[in-house]
């Protein structure tokens, strides 16, 4: 079994603190609520976005940055709000990420022009990215080393899990006996409400002096990735060698290596290159990037398969993906024992084995497809797949690190996530719309998802090449290049 980095003590922790500090299930609940938060709204717009463009007049490109506006400012700041819990306490940083995000959702739910919803997604990502790694790291710092850390982080990536995947059912109902702005508005209450929790309830801590955060760091990765997507989205109606989409893209790769080179000779960087020393940081980093790239762009399809191809209503949409919902979390909770067993390292490349083999099952998909012998399978292959490799992954880029650092890592490997989800997603999207012109109708729509979730398979399989390669096996071997 992986060891997970000791609890972090800070001076800032008072006695009165602690001995008034609520039980570990209240803590535990807080910052998994704050986490379904975040993760849900990365998936529960992607049904109603079609009534989005009938209410709001959105452009297809509009519609498209209703959901890169927050994947791209959730990643690009992540880095950013790991490191502000370290340093200036992860109780005051939960709480100003989580009202951040929950005003944000108010603002995009009563939107009335499509600059002002992207403007709030924007807003609403960047809440995201400061609330999440705190929501991490109050676990790593409350559940003592060994199994009941380890059993936080699983409860955590299940939670974190599901709320991705009833993203789609929360979403189909909302829209369909509502309206869309209640896939946004439902954020209120439940934010409100969490808020006030972790008001009266999480206690503080922090770790390290304080020091400048790194602002121009996190926003030169933030527009690099914006560019690079933004240039990947072009392709899909001009063309890789287009003026259009080649430009963006070479500026983002140049604003990413600016970024670089930055983070090189900054005092105090965002992302300390040193840490891609510690080979459990940067392997695990690289492979979750890649299986972020095939597995995040699994729901997006799914949603436009039984919606464009099987004619499913919005909510019946959302049904049908309940046992996907129920496997991944079922993945995520079962990764601890199973990682007692057999190891980190080899648990996580069996789930990313598993969810391949669902995903080029999933490819198979045509016209005529049903849900028992279409939907079913495949995607709980593909589920239980991803819940049982996220586990094992977190826990070995976690491990390594210095107790300082954890919002750091915590931030990096979710960046490393969602930045490969939004650009997998862009990519992934691109090859199925090239795939659809080529035909017509129906039969042309499920030929190009199904290329998609194949590339996806080649992606995932390129992820399990990494980790065979160069994840460490042995707890000895974490910290180790």
């Amino acid at each position: 079994m992986v060891r997970m980095p000791p609890i972090a003590t800070s001076p800032t922790v008072s006695g009165t603190e602690r001995r008034t500090a609520a039980p570990p299930w209240l803590v535990m609940l807080l910052v998994c609520a704050g986490q379904f938060l975040v993760v849900l709204d990365v998936s529960v717009v992607n049904v109603a976005l079609p009534a989005m463009r009938t209410g709001l007049g959105l452009s297809e490109l509009g519609l498209q940055w209703i959901v890169n506006a927050y994947v791209i400012t959730f990643a690009g700041f992540m880095l950013l709000g790991g490191r502000a819990a370290d340093l200036f306490g992860r109780k005051r940083i939960f709480v100003v990420g989580l009202a951040l995000f929950t005003v944000a959702s108010l603002a995009g739910g009563l939107a009335q022009e499509p600059w002002q919803l992207i403007a709030a997604r924007t807003i609403q990502g960047v809440g995201a990215a400061v609330l999440s790694p705190a929501t991490l790291t109050i676990l790593t710092t409350s559940f003592p080393a060994g199994p009941a850390r380890t059993r936080a982080i699983a409860t955590w990536t299940a939670v974190g899990a599901g709320g991705g995947a009833v993203g789609g059912l929360v979403g189909g109902v909302l829209t369909q006996y509502l309206t869309w702005r209640w896939v946004l508005l439902i954020n209120v209450p439940v934010g409100a409400l969490v808020l006030a929790g972790a008001v009266l309830w999480l206690t503080e801590s922090r770790q390290g002096a304080a020091r400048r955060l790194d602002v121009p760091g996190a926003l030169l990765v933030t527009a690099g990735l914006a560019l690079v997507a933004y240039g990947i989205v072009q392709t899909e109606t001009d063309g890789w060698t287009s003026a259009s989409a080649l430009l963006p893209l070479a500026a983002g790769l140049v604003v990413i290596a600016v970024f670089i080179a930055v983070e090189a000779r900054a005092k105090a960087p965002l992302m300390p290159l040193g840490l891609f020393r510690l080979r459990s940081v940067s392997s695990a980093n690289a492979a979750m990037v890649l299986a972020g790239a095939a597995m995040f762009s699994m729901w997006y399809f799914l949603s436009l398969y039984v919606q464009n191809v099987l004619s499913y209503a919005p909510f019946q949409a959302g049904l049908s993906f309940i046992p996907h919902s129920l496997s991944i979390v079922l993945g995520s909770k079962i990764g601890p024992r199973l990682m007692n067993r057999v190891g980190a390292k080899t648990l996580a490349i069996a789930g990313a084995v598993l969810s391949a083999c669902g995903m080029a099952w999933q490819g198979t998909m045509d016209v005529n497809g049903t849900y028992l012998g279409t939907i079913l399978g495949p995607g709980i292959l593909m589920a239980l797949g991803a819940g049982l490799t996220a586990t094992p992954v977190a826990s070995i880029a976690t491990s390594g690190a210095d107790p300082a650092d954890q919002g750091l890592v915590s931030g990096l490997i979710n960046t490393s996530r969602q930045m490969g989800g939004a650009l997998g997603l862009s990519v992934l999207s691109t090859i199925a719309a090239a795939r659809i012109a080529q035909g017509h109708g129906r039969a042309a729509l499920a030929a190009g998802y199904g290329l998609a979730f194949h590339v996806g398979a080649v992606v995932l399989l390129g992820s399990i090449a990494l980790m065979i390669l160069a994840l460490p096996r042995r707890q000895t071997d974490i910290g180790h290049g």
